[in-house]
C-alpha cells in the first residue's frame, strides 16, 4: 500500500505533458474505462500482468538498472544504485539518468519525496536472483529465534544485545560492512573460504518446496563453520540449500564488481548504401516474394494440402507445393503463415484451404497483396522459417504452436536495430544485426539452430524486401512505425502493378515480366506448365497440358480465343497448330463406368429393358442393339431382373455360364485348442504332423490356481483407489495423463531414486520416440533428464509421455 500511495504521490506531482507520456507509454494497462483518478491510475500501473507487456519492450540497460535496483531492494538511493553500476564518470551518469528517466515514463521506477528511488512491486519478481543475488539478511532471518541470532553474534565476538530486534540490527550491520565480512571470511579454513568464494560468484540455490516430505540435501563441506556465523543461513527445517545473504555475497565479490551496464547499443560495421539502392533490392525482394506468394497459394487453391495427423502441414506437402510453385521451403513457410494469420487460409477438416477472403485477396494488385502479408508478419506469434526442432527434425507448418511473444519480440527488436543505424548507412554483413538485436530487445527468441544471433528472422526480413544492403527498407520504416496507410504507399511505390499480357513464343513458352494478374495466372496455370517464377515467369505448352484444358471442359476454340486475348502479339502457328492437334484427337475413345455388362441375340428384348421403366435404378445404358451396361453390380442386376419377370443367367470372366449351385458351407480351419501348452501343441500338431508330450503338471498347484479369487489391478487414486504413495505420484499423475496408474508408479519411483527409465515419448513434430533417460529432475509440467539418445540434457513434457518401462539390466 505505501508504494502505491507514494506512485500516487509522483503522479500527482507530474506536470501535464509528463502525466500524458506516462499515458502513452503504459496504454496496454489501461482497461476501459480509464481511470477517473490518481489513484486509481497507481493501482492499474502496479497490476502484474501491467509490467509483464511492459517488460519485453524494454532494452538491455533498462533491464539491467532495473535488475540492478531489484537486487538493491527498492527502495534505495540514486547514489547506491551508480555506485553498484559503476557509472562514476559524466558520461555514464548522465546515461543513468536517462534510462530512469525512461523507467519513469513506464511508471516502473520512480523517484519517493525522500530522494529514494521505489519500483513497481511485481517488477521485483520478474527475477528470482537479481544478479545472482539472494534476499537481504534481515529477510533470511525473518524465522530465525533470538537464541539463534545469539549464536551467531557470539561466534563472530560480538557481545548479544538484550532483545531480537537488537540482536538482528547489529548482525546486519556487521554483515553490511565488507571490510568485517572480508576480514571474517580470511581467518576461516580453506574449505570454508572455498564454498563461500564459490556460492559469491554463482547463482545461489534456492529454497526448494516441500514437495516430496524429505528433507534437504546434507551440508556441503566448510558449511557448518559458516551457519555459525550467519554467512549462509539454512531454513530452520533443514529444508532446501543454504543460502548466502545479500550482503555477504557483495562483500566477497569486492569492490571492483559491478553490476553489467550497457548504456550504449554495440556497434556494428557499416558502408555507405544510397536511398535508391536500397530501393531497387527492396522492390526486387518483395515483387518476387509477391509472385511466389500468388503461386503458392494457387497451388493450396487447386490441391488442399492435407494435415498431419499430429497436426500441420508435413514435409512432402510442403514439397509438392514447392515444386508446383517453383519456391524453396523458406518462401513457402513464410507464404503459408502469413497467409492463414491474414486470414486466406483456414483448416477444412484434415485439410487447410484458401477462405472466400482468399478470392478477394487474388483479385487484388501485387502490391495491395504484399501489403497483407507484410502486415501478417510483422505480429506473427512465431518464426515460420525455423522448420527444424532442436532435435534437428522437421517442424510442420501451420502446426498451430502456443503463441511466442519472444517471436514477435525479435521481429520488432530487428526494425528498431536495423531503424537505428545512421542514415544512409547499412550493415556490411546483416548478421552483425544480431548483437544490436539482442540490445533492443533481450527477451527476444532467437531460434537454437540459428548460427549466428537471430539468423532466421534476419532471413525472413530479406526475403520480403523489410531488409535490403543491410539497411532498413521504405517497407520496414513504416512497417516498424506501424503506419498502414503509409505503408501501402510504398508498396504501390515499389511494386509494379500486374502485368496482364503474356509474350507467347514460336518455342511454346509464355513469358510474363513482373507479377501475372489473378486471370493470367489462372488461364495459363490451366493451359500450360509454370517452369519458373519470379521477377518473370515462365509457361510451357505442351500435348498434355493443352488436353487437361480440354478434360477441364474448355473446347478448341475458347482456349484459342483466351490466349488470344492476353498475347502481347498474335499467337505463334505452332501454338495454333498444337491446340487444334490436340483437341481433334481429344474424346475419340469414351470410357463409360460399368459394373457388369448385358448381352443377348434379340434386340427388341434388350431394347425393352432399356427401356423399362423399373429398370431405371440400374443405370441401364445401351452400346450396341445387343449389348448394355449396368452400373450397378451384377448380382443387385440380377435380382432386379429376375423380380420383373425376367429369366438372366450370369457368365463368368471366361464367358461361360456361372453354375449357382449352392455349396455346403464348412468350416474354414479346424477348432482351436484350448489356451496354454495345450493350443501351441495342437497346432505343432497340425504343422509337422507330430504332437510333442506335455509336460506334466501338479494336480494341486492347479487346484490352488483354481480356488485363488480373481485378482483385478488395483484401481487409481483418482477413480477412488488407496491415496498416492508419494506427493511424486501425486504430481505426475495430474500431468501424465496419458500414463496408466501403473506407469506413474514407475516414473515417480525413478524420479525419487534417480534411476534410470525408458520412455515412449511423442514430440511436438507428432513423431513417435523411444529415449532412455537419466538423472531425472521434476519440474511440472517438464521433466528435465539425461537423454541417452541425444547425448544431452532435455526438457521433456509429462503430458507427452505414453508409456514408461524398466531399462534391461546389462
Amino acid at each position: 500500500m505505501k508504494s502505491r500511495s507514494t506512485l500516487a504521490t509522483w503522479l500527482s506531482s507530474l506536470d501535464g505533458s509528463r502525466l500524458a507520456r506516462v499515458l502513452e507509454a503504459r496504454k496496454d494497462a489501461m482497461s476501459p474505462p480509464g481511470p477517473r483518478s490518481v489513484g486509481e491510475l497507481a493501482d492499474r500501473l502496479q497490476r502484474p500482468g501491467s509490467v509483464a507487456l511492459a517488460l519485453p519492450r524494454l532494452v538491455l540497460p533498462h533491464l539491467q538498472v532495473a535488475e540492478a535496483l531489484a537486487a538493491l531492494g527498492a527502495p534505495t538511493s540514486r547514489d547506491a544504485l551508480a555506485e553498484l553500476l559503476g557509472a562514476t564518470d559524466d558520461e555514464t551518469t548522465r546515461e543513468l539518468d536517462v534510462v530512469l528517466e525512461v523507467l519513469a515514463d513506464q511508471a516502473l521506477v520512480w523517484p519517493d519525496g525522500a530522494g529514494k528511488l521505489r519500483m513497481a512491486g511485481p517488477l521485483r519478481q520478474a527475477w528470482d536472483a537479481p544478479l545472482g543475488l539472494d534476499a537481504p539478511l534481515e529477510r533470511l532471518l525473518a524465522g530465525a529465534t533470538s537464541e539463534d541470532l545469539r549464536g551467531m553474534l557470539a561466534a563472530l565476538g560480538i557481545k548479544p544485545p538484550g532483545t531480537k530486534p537488537q540482536r538482528l540490527a547489529a548482525l546486519v550491520a556487521h554483515h553490511s560492512n565488507p571490510e568485517q565480512v572480508v576480514r571474517l571470511v580470511s581467518k576461516a579454513p580453506a574449505a570454508v573460504r572455498k564454498l563461500l568464494e564459490r556460492r559469491a560468484e554463482g547463482t545461489p540455490g534456492q529454497p526448494q518446496s516441500i514437495v516430496f516430505g524429505a528433507p534437504g540435501p546434507g551440508l556441503e563441506p566448510g558449511a557448518r563453520w559458516a551457519l555459525e556465523r550467519g554467512l549462509l543461513i539454512q531454513d530452520r527445517h533443514a529444508y532446501g540449500p543454504a543460502r548466502m545473504p545479500a550482503e555477504v555475497t557483495l562483500s566477497l565479490r569486492g569492490p571492483g564488481w559491478h553490476a553489467p551496464f550497457a548504456p550504449l547499443p554495440p556497434s556494428v560495421r557499416s558502408a555507405s548504401v544510397t536511398p535508391a539502392e536500397v530501393d531497387h533490392e527492396a522492390s526486387a525482394a518483395a515483387t518476387a516474394f509477391a509472385s511466389r506468394a500468388v503461386s503458392v497459394l494457387s497451388a493450396c487453391s487447386g490441391t488442399a494440402p492435407t494435415r498431419l495427423k499430429s497436426g500441420g502441414i508435413g514435409a512432402r506437402e510442403l514439397a509438392r507445393i514447392g515444386k508446383a510453385a517453383q519456391a524453396d521451403d523458406a518462401v513457402v513457410r513464410l507464404v503459408l503463415e502469413t497467409a492463414y494469420a491474414a486470414g486466406l487460409l483456414g483448416r477444412d477438416g484434415d485439410r487447410v484451404a484458401p477462405t472466400e477472403a482468399y478470392d478477394a485477396w487474388a483479385e487484388l494488385e501485387p502490391p495491395e497483396q504484399f501489403a497483407v502479408l507484410l502486415q501478417a508478419w510483422r505480429n506473427l506469434p512465431l518464426t515460420p522459417t525455423e522448420s527444424r526442432d532442436e532435435d534437428n527434425k522437421a517442424l510442420p507448418a501451420l502446426a498451430g504452436a502456443p503463441p511466442c511473444n519472444g517471436c514477435v519480440q525479435s521481429r520488432h527488436g530487428l526494425l528498431d536495430a536495423a531503424g537505428q543505424l545512421p542514415a544512409g548507412q547499412g550493415a556490411t554483413v546483416t548478421s552483425g544485426l544480431g548483437p544490436l538485436v539482442t540490445w533492443h530487445r533481450p527477451l527476444a527468441h532467437s531460434s537454437p539452430l540459428d548460427g549466428t544471433p537471430f539468423a532466421t528472422v534476419i532471413r525472413e526480413a530479406e526475403i520480403l524486401g523489410v531488409l535490403a544492403r543491410g539497411a532498413l527498407s521504405a517497407f520496414g520504416i513504416h512497417l516498424r512505425t506501424g503506419d498502414t496507410e503509409a505503408l501501402g504507399m510504398e508498396c504501390r511505390r515499389l511494386l509494379p502493378s500486374a502485368t496482364a499480357t503474356a509474350r507467347i513464343g514460336a518455342d511454346l513458352t509464355a513469358v510474363v515480366t513482373g507479377t501475372p494478374s489473378a486471370r493470367l495466372a489462372s488461364l495459363l496455370n490451366s493451359v500450360a506448365d509454370r517452369e519458373t517464377s519470379g521477377t518473370a515467369s515462365v509457361w510451357r505448352f505442351s500435348a498434355g497440358s493443352i488436353r487437361r484444358a480440354l478434360d477441364a471442359g474448355r473446347v478448341c476454340d475458347d482456349i484459342t480465343a483466351d490466349l488470344a486475348a492476353v498475347a502481347a502479339g498474335p499467337l505463334p502457328q505452332p501454338l495454333s497448330y498444337l491446340i487444334a492437334d490436340t483437341a481433334r484427337g481429344h474424346g475419340r475413345v469414351r470410357v463409360a463406368p460399368a459394373a457388369c455388362v448385358i448381352h443377348g441375340d434379340e434386340p427388341a428384348l434388350l431394347a425393352e429393358l432399356a427401356a423399362h421403366r423399373k429398370l431405371a435404378k440400374l443405370g441401364l445404358q445401351q452400346l450396341a442393339p445387343t449389348v448394355l451396361i449396368s452400373r450397378s453390380p451384377l448380382d443387385t442386376t440380377l435380382a432386379t431382373l429376375r423380380a420383373e419377370g425376367y429369366a438372366p443367367v450370369a457368365e463368368t470372366a471366361e464367358g461361360t455360364v456361372r453354375v449357382e449351385k449352392p455349396r455346403p458351407q464348412r468350416a474354414a480351419a479346424p477348432v482351436p485348442a484350448p489356451r496354454g501348452a495345450g493350443a501351441r501343441d495342437s497346432g505343432r500338431i497340425a504343422a509337422t504332423g507330430t504332437a510333442k508330450k506335455p509336460a506334466p503338471v501338479d494336480p494341486n498347484t492347479l487346484a490352488a490356481q483354481l480356488l485363488a479369487p480373481p485378482t483385478t489391478p488395483e484401481p487409481a487414486p483418482f477413480d477412488g483407489g488407496p491415496p498416492f504413495a508419494t506427493d511424486t505420484e501425486e504430481i505426475v499423475a495430474g500431468w501424465a495423463k496419458h500414463l496408466p496408474y501403473s506407469d506413474v508408479r514407475q516414473l515417480a519411483h525413478a524420479i525419487d531414486a534417480d534411476a534410470p527409465i525408458i520412455v515412449d515419448y511423442v514430440a511436438t513434430s507428432g513423431n513417435r520416440t523411444v529415449r532412455t533417460l537419466s538423472r531425472l529432475e521434476l519440474d511440472p509440467p517438464y521433466l528435465e533428464a539425461w537423454c541417452h539418445l541425444r547425448e544431452d540434457k532435455r526438457v521433456f513434457t509429462l503430458s507427452r509421455i505414453h508409456g514408461v518401462m524398466s531399462p534391461v539390466p546389462e
